[in-house]
C-alpha cells in the first residue's frame, strides 16, 4: 500500500515538472493522466452544495476512492507519513499540513545537568543550637564564615534517567516529569569537618585542605508545568517550565585532601533525608537553563541552610 501511495505522489510531482494531459468534460469532471496513472476529480453538485464528491485514482486496472477533493486526499497522504513532499512542484498550497504533528507524549532519555550548588544561609548564629554545632567550642563564636563555600567550582551534577512531557492542551501546555539522581557538592573554604556519632557535630581545628567538600546525592522526581510556545518546531521552540521536585537522600560523604593524603567519611551525617524544592527550566532548543531552590534545610539541626542550584541542562 505504501508503494502504491508513493507511486501516486511521485506521479503528482512529475505532473508539476512535465507536460500533462488535463481536460474538463462538459459535466465539470477533471481528468489528469500521467502514464498509467489517472486521477479523476469529480465535479461539485450544483443542486446540493453540501453533497461531498468522491475523487478516484486509477493505476493500471485498479481504481481507488481517494476522498472528497484531491487536495483533501493529499492530507491523507501526509498523515500516513509523507512529510518531505516538495509542495512547490505539485502546486499544493496547504503547506502547514506538512508540519510534523507533535506527539501526545515525548520522552528524553539520559538528560544531564552541569552547574553550581550553593546554600542560602539563614542560620541564627547567636542561638545555642548553632553554637553547639561547632565543637570543640573555641574562644571565637561559631559564625557563617566557618561554613563559607567556594562558589567558583562546578559543584552540581545531575543525571536524569528520563524526562517525559505529556500534552495537556494541544502540546502547548504540558506536564513534564522525570526521575534521576542529583549530586550536590559543597566545597568549603575552611577546614570544617563533620564528626559522625549519636549527635553529629562539626569541628574546625584550622587544618589546611586542598580539597574539602560535602557531597549529598538524592533520588529525585520533578513535576513541572511546561509551556511550549511553538510545538510544531519540536525541540527548537521556546519553552519554560516551573514546578516542584521531591528528593530522597541516598548517599552522603565528606572528602578531604591534604598533604598527608586523602580522607573519606561516608555517612548521612545530620542531613535531612527528604528534600522538597522549587524547580524551573528555560530554554530554546536542546540546551536549557535550569534552577532549583529547596524549601527544606540541608541539615536536621544546628544550621538553617537552604540549598539551591543553577546550571545548563543538555537533552537529546
Amino acid at each position: 500500500m505504501k508503494k502504491l501511495v508513493l507511486t501516486c505522489m511521485l506521479g503528482l510531482m512529475m505532473f508539476g515538472l512535465n507536460a500533462q494531459d488535463s481536460t474538463k468534460t462538459k459535466q465539470g469532471t477533471t481528468v489528469i493522466k500521467m502514464g498509467n496513472i489517472t486521477v479523476v476529480k469529480a465535479p461539485e453538485d450544483s443542486t446540493n452544495k453540501s453533497a461531498k464528491s468522491q475523487d478516484t485514482l486509477r493505476v493500471n486496472d485498479q481504481i481507488f476512492i481517494i476522498g472528497n477533493g484531491v487536495a483533501k486526499s493529499f492530507d491523507k497522504f501526509i498523515e500516513q507519513g509523507f512529510k518531505d513532499v516538495d509542495v512547490n512542484k505539485i502546486g499544493y498550497t496547504f503547506k502547514d499540513k506538512f508540519k510534523r504533528k507533535p506527539k501526545k507524549i515525548s520522552t528524553n532519555w539520559f538528560v544531564f545537568d552541569i552547574g553550581f550548588a550553593g546554600v542560602n544561609d539563614q542560620t541564627d548564629y547567636s542561638s545555642i543550637k548553632a553554637q553547639n554545632f561547632l565543637k570543640p567550642a573555641s574562644f571565637v563564636p561559631n559564625r557563617a564564615g566557618n561554613y563559607s563555600l567556594r562558589t567558583t567550582r562546578v559543584s552540581n551534577f545531575n543525571l536524569w534517567f528520563f524526562m517525559q512531557r505529556l500534552s495537556v492542551v494541544k502540546s502547548v501546555v504540558n506536564l513534564k516529569y522525570g526521575l534521576g539522581i542529583e549530586s550536590n557538592n559543597y566545597f568549603y573554604k575552611t577546614g570544617i569537618t563533620y564528626v559522625d556519632g549519636p549527635e553529629v557535630y562539626t569541628t574546625d581545628k584550622g587544618n589546611i585542605f586542598s580539597k574539602n567538600k560535602l557531597v549529598a546525592n538524592y533520588l529525585t522526581v520533578p513535576l513541572m508545568l511546561n509551556i511550549n510556545t511553538n510545538p510544531t518546531k519540536g525541540k527548537k521552540g521556546f519553552q519554560i517550565s516551573a514546578g516542584v521536585s521531591g528528593g530522597y537522600l541516598i548517599a552522603a560523604r565528606q572528602k578531604q585532601k591534604s598533604a598527608s593524603g586523602m580522607d573519606k567519611n561516608k555517612t548521612d551525617f545530620n542531613l535531612e533525608q527528604f528534600k522538597l524544592a522549587y524547580v524551573g527550566e528555560l530554554g530554546l532548543g536542546p540546551v536549557k537553563l535550569y534552577g532549583s531552590y529547596s524549601m527544606t534545610p540541608l541539615h536536621k539541626y544546628g544550621l538553617n541552610q537552604l540549598p539551591y542550584t543553577l546550571g545548563i541542562r543538555f537533552s537529546n
